[in-house]
């Protein structure tokens, strides 16, 4: 009997121990938080079953509705966290950068030769190497240099554009062509500040080759589709006709960027050993300055950091462009404030040059909110958790992918209201001034901002702006001459922009290519 006393006395006092210590790890906080809210995962599968596959930042963006800013998801194996506000993507991603600044190791990114790309390098030396030589070509006070050659790119665009009139009433003609156009003004502009080199007006060699790697591998560069080749690694190896298999495309792809990074890189080399290279990116980076070991790795830094500024500026810019375009054919009334403001500052002897962007405030607000429209890059670029973090009472697992979500961030009501709607006013005050709001969400956050929006920025207002002075951009017609509605079609992937027909149509009338090329020697800051 008193053994049993003595069995219950040490069970009750083991009890009353363990409870006390529960007690006291929750008073003391180490019970770990809670995982923010969000969507209940399947075994296995997680969420990516409800995620729209072509356009995933509008169901990570109806999620941060039912949820709120933060929400945590899995994707097969992976923990996924989703930020669908700017305010929360700047106190993780600037306050918190030592943290969230590295990149996942996407599976999709070294079997598509994808891991040159200073976007998706981790957070280390070589990174630093990489942002070393951005920096230097295209830090705010050093782009200035290429704005001539922007504002003559941009205005050959123009030209390329008004083409032959006899094309002017086949809406389908010009949607295509414009496309064309306006990527060729965007690798024009980068391929000359990265290599100094000189684009031909249309089917340039190493444009192609940029283009095909693109075109290519863009597709697979996103953690949903990385999530599914990680589970499942066996579709880089099944045969082409095997459903699901990826094996030619990532063979291909592979090629493909070896291409990319290799021969315009030769092309600026041999300009420089020639001394015929003139200022950009590769030339400016001196590698003399480095001897041995240190030396291999600049030079790799640099033709891996020029080949992501090709493919990130051309593929942006050209993009912003195109949601541009799209915009003024949707909004008239946008457009013909933009012109009126043009015509009252340069008036119709010439076109505008950067000399006058101080005096366009709503050409400048126009692409704010191009920018604010509609991220070209919508998910932006993910970070991972390098250890477990804790915000706002929510944990944040180590390892875990976050997605800042800019398109989200893009339909902030608090912050932009009626968010789905075009206004441009929203980014001017009472006095007719630019606010400080720069759009922030376009370019990333933290120590991984895009080293290239200066130069960016530049290539799209010099766009904008010599297309708002030359033509008008409009709804087609029906054969009674009424406006049929546009539906855009959207490219999916890292990036997206809209395929649709539209009219163009000069604004100076009699105006044909021979009067334009005058016009536009006539101008100042050519």
């Amino acid at each position: 009997m008193a053994d049993r006393h003595v069995v219950g006395f040490i069970l009750v006092a083991s009890g009353l121990l363990i409870f006390n210590h529960l007690l006291k790890k929750k008073k003391n906080g180490l019970e770990p938080p809670p995982l923010p809210p969000g969507p209940t995962p399947l075994p296995l599968l997680g969420n990516i079953l409800n995620i729209k596959t072509d356009e995933p930042w509008v169901t990570y963006t109806q999620w941060g509705a039912t949820y709120g800013n933060i929400v945590y998801s899995r994707a097969f194996g992976q923990e996924v966290i989703i930020i669908n506000s700017e305010n929360v993507a700047k106190a993780l991603m600037e306050k918190r950068s030592h943290n969230y600044s590295d990149r996942p190791r996407l599976a999709t990114i070294l079997p598509f030769g994808w891991d040159y790309n200073t976007g998706f390098q981790p957070y280390a030396d070589q990174w630093r190497l990489h942002r070393r030589c951005l920096h230097q070509a295209f830090r705010e006070n050093a782009v200035a240099y290429f704005r001539p050659m922007q504002l003559r790119k941009a205005r050959q665009l123009c030209i390329d554009i008004l083409g032959d009139k006899s094309q002017f009433h086949d809406c389908d003609v010009q949607g295509v062509e414009l496309v064309s156009h306006i990527q060729t003004l965007a690798a024009s502009i980068i391929m000359s500040a990265t290599y100094d080199y000189e684009t031909a007006p249309s089917h340039d060699p190493l444009v192609h080759i940029v283009e095909r790697a693109l075109d290519l591998a863009i597709k697979f560069m996103t953690p949903e589709k990385a999530a599914l080749l990680g589970v499942l690694p066996i579709l880089l190896h099944l045969p082409d006709w095997f459903p699901g298999s990826v094996k030619n495309e990532a063979t291909l792809s592979q090629k493909y960027s070896d291409d990319m990074v290799d021969m315009p890189y030769q092309y600026a080399v041999k300009s420089i050993a020639a001394g015929t290279a003139g200022r950009c990116m590769v030339s400016e980076t001196k590698l003399e300055d480095e001897t041995g070991s240190q030396r291999i790795l600049l030079e790799k830094a640099l033709k891996d950091s020029a080949a992501t500024a090709f493919v990130a500026g051309a593929e942006t810019t050209a993009s912003t462009l195109l949601v541009f375009v799209l915009m003024m054919v949707l909004n008239p009334r946008v457009q013909e404030k933009a012109q009126a403001e043009i015509d009252l500052v340069v008036g119709n002897a010439r076109l505008p040059d950067f000399t006058d962007r101080p005096s366009l405030p709503y050409v400048d607000a126009i692409l704010r909110e191009t920018l604010r429209w509609f991220p070209v890059v919508p998910l932006g670029m993910p970070r991972v958790a390098g250890v477990a973090d804790v915000y706002e009472g929510y944990r944040i697992p180590q390892g875990a992918i976050l997605i800042p979500n800019a398109w989200g961030m893009s339909r902030d009501e608090a912050k932009y209201p009626n968010a789905s709607e075009f206004v441009p006013e929203r980014f001017i005050n009472a006095d007719g001034e630019l606010k400080d709001d720069t759009v922030v969400h376009s370019f990333g956050f933290g120590r991984r901002i895009c080293p290239g929006r200066h130069l960016a920025d530049a290539s799209l207002w010099a766009g904008m702006v010599s297309m708002l002075t030359v033509f008008k951009f409009m709804k087609c017609k029906d054969q009674a001459g009424n406006d049929m509605d546009v539906h855009p079609q959207w490219t999916s992937g890292l990036t997206s922009y809209p395929r649709f027909p539209c009219r163009i149509v000069p604004r100076i009338p009699g105006l044909d290519r021979e009067a334009l090329i005058n016009l536009i020697r006539s101008s100042d800051g050519v």
